[in-house]
């Protein structure tokens, strides 16, 4: 069924209270002047500034009482002819017992005629006794031909206001920006679209960037998200061959072009997500910064931190919160960094983690949103086994140290980045004095060499990272141990990046 049939449907059965969480007022006012061409009712609208106006009958809205909620409610009580009754921000004054009660009598239909009565706010908080009689309604985001429809009005809009200057547009952008702009509502999405048009008169690539940033800040309400401005791109990345291969046979499934067909005649189910597990420093942050630049969509970190709150249920409900956030961003990656500290099994946390746990694994079968996940990890053991069996991640690839080939592209990477002309070292000598290096430890080796030749007031030597390199002890020689049986256990149980 429609949205407008389900409304409908609500008042055809006599529904006492509706209870519509949205700050989109006049979306909702519309909606109900169309439910009136199913089922005839008194349309009326109140708010505690213009009080209660009739708004279903051509011309002025007349108006029939005062702004006062408890007189309001009286009104409506003693009406002769049933209505539906829109009641704009009006949840705050339930906290007095007068005006909850007499709200009570009328959805018992307590000497009065079978109105519906329905409480429109941003966020809407009943009283416990009204929880039982209230219907809650969502309204449906909308879908791409509304989108694309508001951003073509904007657009005219532009012209309307600049002397008939047309708005420059690019088709393959107009695309992207549509698609991005869904998960939100008409409002929310015209805000982003006029900005974005009005800055400078066109609709192109660059404004694929902006258009995140700002859809981000308008979604993480919850605060526990964190926007990755900067993603990597796959060519900034050194290894991992294996793992690049992986994303770009999935991204025509994840973010499939209109026309979409290479002649194989199958069809794919979209990717879900990777856990990445690996030795530290090795690159997995890197890789999961490079999954959403090989697909091409924003990045999204979730900080497991900021979930947990002393309060029973609040963590639970952060998360949930958070999950939503990252839907609604879709298409996007939703990185999990370091996810064994949020869901690690601890017997003095009163049961949040396992709590935390459950509602994430039944997240992650259930969802159906273009959100792909990348976990990372670097404590193995920590991590529960209902995580690590076969479904809940697409596949567990295993970021190792690197070996000599990798190596020296990485020391390429860094130098090149620094602006150093990279053809005066030799790699191969570099390479194979870093046995053992994870690729952070080989930045920091370049850095500690940059500051020594800034010292002595020379240029960078392929002697002064050498000598680096000699007086730094890796994780591999500190924690062999660990390292060691870390790699053991990978080697059978998980699939090489590299």
């Amino acid at each position: 069924m429609s949205e407008l049939q389900d409304l409908a449907a609500l008042v055809r059965s006599n529904t006492a209270l509706i209870v519509i969480e949205t700050p989109d007022e006049g979306r909702v006012v519309d909606l109900f002047r169309y439910v009136l061409m199913h089922v005839w009712r008194a349309l009326y609208r109140w708010s505690v500034t213009e009080g209660l106006r009739r708004v279903d009958i051509d011309g002025e809205e007349a108006t029939t009482h005062a702004p006062d909620a408890g007189n309001t409610l009286r009104t409506i009580k003693e009406a002769e002819q049933r209505g539906i009754y829109l009641l704009l921000d009006f949840h705050p004054y339930l906290r007095y017992a007068t005006t909850e009660r007499l709200l009570r009598e009328i959805v018992q239909r307590r000497e009065c005629q079978p109105h519906t009565l329905v409480l429109v706010g941003a966020r809407i908080e009943l009283p416990e006794a009204l929880q039982s009689h209230a219907v809650t309604f969502s309204l449906r985001l909308p879908d791409e031909n509304a989108l694309l429809k508001l951003v073509r009005d904007e657009v005219q809009v532009y012209t309307r206001e600049n002397a008939g200057k047309r708005v420059q547009v690019d088709a393959d952008a107009l695309r992207a920006l549509v698609r991005n702009l869904r998960g939100l509502n008409l409002t929310e999405a015209r805000r982003i679209a006029r900005h974005l048009i009005f800055r400078d008169g066109a609709i192109g690539h660059d404004d694929l960037p902006e258009l995140n940033k700002l859809k981000f800040e308008l979604l993480n309400r919850s605060g526990h998200l964190r926007f990755e401005f900067d993603t990597a791109r796959f060519a900034d990345i050194a290894g991992l061959a294996r793992l690049k291969t992986w994303v770009s046979h999935r991204r025509p499934a994840f973010l499939p072009a209109p026309t979409a067909d290479n002649g194989s005649g199958i069809r794919l189910d979209p990717p879900k997500g990777i856990l990445l597990l690996g030795v530290q420093g090795c690159g997995k942050s890197l890789a999961a910064k490079a999954v959403a630049g090989g697909f091409g969509v924003p990045l999204v970190r979730l900080d497991f931190g900021t979930l947990y709150n002393k309060y029973h249920g609040e963590t639970e409900k952060n998360l949930r919160e958070a999950l939503q956030s990252a839907e609604q961003l879709e298409p996007c990656v939703l990185w999990m960094d370091e996810i064994e500290k949020g869901i690690a099994s601890s017997d003095s946390d009163g049961g949040v983690s396992r709590r935390v746990l459950g509602y994430l694994l039944t997240w992650m079968a259930e969802r159906r949103s273009k959100v792909f996940i990348v976990a990372t990890a670097n404590q193995v053991h920590e991590l529960p086994p209902e995580l690590l069996r076969k479904g809940r991640f697409d596949e567990i690839f295993f970021v190792d140290l690197p070996d000599a080939s990798v190596r020296a592209e990485i020391f390429r990477i860094h130098l090149d980045k620094r602006q150093i002309d990279w053809g005066a070292f030799s790699l191969i000598a570099l390479a194979d004095a870093s046995e053992g290096f994870s690729g952070a430890e080989i930045e920091q080796a370049v850095v500690g060499a940059m500051y020594a030749a800034h010292a002595e007031g020379a240029p960078l030597s392929e002697a002064q990272l050498l000598h680096e390199l000699g007086s730094t002890r890796p994780l591999s020689v500190l924690m062999a141990e660990k390292v060691k049986a870390l790699r053991a256990w990978a080697l059978e149980r998980t699939v090489p990046a590299d």
